[in-house]
């Protein structure tokens, strides 16, 4: 139940980005929900070695660099499905920090509304 609801708020937060940010298309609902599945198996398995290659240039930065990969997650994802296009990599990196803002503010609803329950 957990990953269904982790699913869906990443496919929310994922059409929020959509909407609010220009240079960002997603089709439809499903096409969302198809990107938030890519993203979450890409940064996975591809990830960990983006972060083991780039690891000088992440200890460099001091964890800025990390932000550059997520960036990268993004376009190759964009280049994988076909309903969702990002423009570019500066939009790419617009893209993560909202979708990375509505999904704490979504998870802080779910996690307010678990206390509540209890």
């Amino acid at each position: 139940m957990n990953l269904l609801i982790r699913l869906i708020i990443s496919t929310l937060s994922i059409l929020v980005a959509s909407y609010v940010l220009p240079g960002v298309h997603v089709d439809s609902f499903v096409t969302a929900m198809i990107v938030a599945i890519v993203l979450g198996c890409l940064n996975i398995f591809i990830k960990p070695f983006l972060i083991l290659f780039s690891l000088p240039a992440v200890i460099f930065t001091l964890g800025l660099f990390l932000i550059v990969i997520n960036t990268f997650i993004i376009l190759i994802t964009d280049a994988l499905i076909d309903g969702f296009h990002v423009n570019n990599f500066w939009w790419a990196l617009l893209f993560s920090f909202v979708m990375w803002i509505v999904s704490s503010a979504l998870n802080m609803i779910k996690q307010e509304d678990e206390k509540t329950q209890e």
